[in-house]
């Protein structure tokens, strides 16, 4: 074997200040440390014993959660190698909701399998074959070991059991409770075509006060603030919708008034104050009841819309008027004015209730035909309904994911455990240097129910012992009991601790392709950021002697 020369130095193909790193060393071994770094920062925050993370982002706000979507969406994270696998956790988040810390924590596992093989001497591109045989066997197993399929969504009781595991992993000891207002709410707003059923149609609400189980489901759509004028209740009403603010229309141009005396002062305003009036009056004609506005509402307008005895409301979010829209039939207006007959939406009730100590605006149409409700969540802390909230929009994206795919997998690490077993198999027999690629992505699996075992106290090692055991021994739905110290192995389907099937699968893609791509780099060429040196710090007394 000849000896290596070492290299010339590179000619000058960049600007000053451009970084070239290249080889298994300089490129791959970063990369796959600083994935690592990001999956050891979710990890502990897996499962139903996962321990929060305290996150203040670059608005000084702050963060107390373990979920693994919010966590790396505010870490701003700016590795390239760490930003693919924020990336793919984004896309499972996008994809079905629910899974993202699974795509990083087992991406992070797998680079770090890699990194041995490497050291071991094995190229990249003979890792990369083998990860990808074992990717498509691995799924292909998945397919084998659904237990249990979801035909009829709109039992409850199904519903129930499709969202309890999702939602117990970040909110555990309230999932019965989560979940029933979950499919509660999912019920009321399930269309007969399930493939039309939309994540947007559950709103969630957070009123500070009470405790977690005063929590409940409204019919129709809430806003946190009570209603403008005098009028507090309405029914069978007719909604306008404007986007503009109801108030004295206002010229462009500033213009200078000459007022020579007190007759003059006295007629400045009313032809203004007339003008509005006819507006208010046109509307109240056309038979509206309900005025609501993006914008705000003027004294004077106020009053006569008092007048004419109508309700007044304000909904300052665009998107919140938007799904108003949706909801009562109306078109947002950008002029003020009567609304046309097809303008015009429409409510059963609009009513201004008391929760807690806050009062707010239900606008809630007939039972039969309602297209939104709302979760009104109840907690002592603005932070703790914060964390509450992700767990519910978990819970009604498992519900969108098994309207294509019902099929459910044992939960608590078992199907891990059991592709582990079969991939372990399927490694020996494979001829070639892929083996060692394909026992390697095997044991990458095993990542999930040691966390598990990790973030519950208990003794990981001696858990996984008595889970291959188990595994060996026919017991397939064997998994890791979160709960006993004693008897560690549970049975997952029998206690009820099911995955969707749609989300695993999507997850071990996801994963498997960000750590796919990062072994694929070979060299980082990096420019030189931007910006000079910084400017002097100002000099205070710099006028003084």
């Amino acid at each position: 074997m000849a000896l290596r020369l070492p290299k010339p130095m590179m000619p000058q193909l960049f600007k000053d200040g451009y970084k070239h790193l290249q080889g298994v060393e300089e490129a791959v071994l970063r990369n796959i440390t600083a994935a690592s770094e990001l999956s050891e920062i979710t990890r502990t925050s897996l499962g139903p014993n996962g321990r929060n993370k305290m996150v203040v982002n670059h608005l000084e706000k702050l963060f107390v959660t373990n979920d693994a979507a919010t966590i790396i969406r505010e870490l701003e994270v700016v590795h390239p190698a760490a930003k693919l696998l924020v990336m793919s956790s984004q896309q499972q988040e996008q994809e079905l909701g629910d899974g993202t810390n699974l795509v990083v924590i087992f991406a992070g596992e797998l680079l770090k399998k890699a990194e041995y093989l490497l050291r071991m001497g094995l190229h990249p591109s003979e890792i990369v074959q083998g990860y990808e045989i074992a990717s498509k066997k691995a799924l292909e197993f998945l397919d084998e070991l659904s237990v249990y399929e979801i035909k009829d969504l709109k039992n409850k009781q199904e519903i129930v059991k499709s969202v309890q595991t999702s939602i117990a992993a970040k909110q555990y000891g309230y999932e019965d409770l989560l979940s029933d207002l979950v499919a509660d709410a999912a019920l009321t707003i399930m269309p007969t075509n399930l493939s039309h059923f939309n994540v947007d149609n559950v709103r969630v609400v957070k009123i500070m006060g009470g405790s977690i189980y005063d929590s409940k489901v409204v019919k129709g759509m809430v806003f946190g603030r009570e209603a403008e004028g005098n009028i507090h209740k309405v029914q069978k009403a007719k909604v306008a919708v404007f986007s503009c603010p109801i108030d004295v229309a206002r010229t462009e141009s500033k213009g200078t008034v000459l007022i020579k005396n007190a007759d003059d002062m006295l007629n400045f305003s009313k032809g203004e104050e007339a003008a509005l009036d006819k507006q208010i009056k046109e509307i109240a004609d056309a038979g509206v009841k309900v005025i609501v506005t993006g914008g705000t509402f003027g004294d004077l307008a106020l009053h006569f819309i008092n007048r004419y005895e109508m309700m007044a409301v304000k909904v300052p979010s665009k998107f919140d008027l938007r799904r108003l829209c949706r909801v009562t039939g109306a078109s947002a207006m950008t002029r003020l004015g009567a609304p046309m007959a097809e303008e015009m939406g429409f409510c059963d009730i609009v009513e201004t209730v008391e929760i807690g100590s806050d009062r707010v605006v239900v606008f809630r149409q007939d039972e039969e035909k309602t297209k939104t409700v709302t979760i009104v969540i109840r907690g002592a802390t603005q932070n703790q309904m914060d964390d509450i909230e992700r767990a519910i929009d978990d819970g009604v994206n498992i519900i969108k994911a098994m309207t294509k795919d019902g099929r459910l997998v044992p939960g608590a690490g078992a199907t891990e455990m059991e592709l582990i077993k079969r991939l372990m198999s399927f490694g020996e027999k494979t001829p070639g240097l892929n083996q060692h690629a394909i026992k390697k992505f095997a044991e990458a699996l095993e990542v999930i129910p040691r966390t598990l075992a990790e973030n519950a106290g208990m003794d990981a090692t001696s858990v996984l012992s008595k889970l291959y055991s188990a595994h060996h021994n026919g017991q397939t739905n064997a998994g890791v009991n979160v709960e006993e110290d004693q008897n560690p192995v549970i049975d997952a389907t029998e206690a009820g601790i099911l995955d969707v099937l749609s989300v695993k699968h999507w997850a071990l893609r996801l994963g498997t392709s960000a750590a796919l791509t990062v072994l694929n780099v070979d060299q980082i060429i990096m420019s030189k950021p931007a910006g000079g040196p910084k400017p002097p710090a100002q000099k205070t007394n710099w006028d003084e002697d």
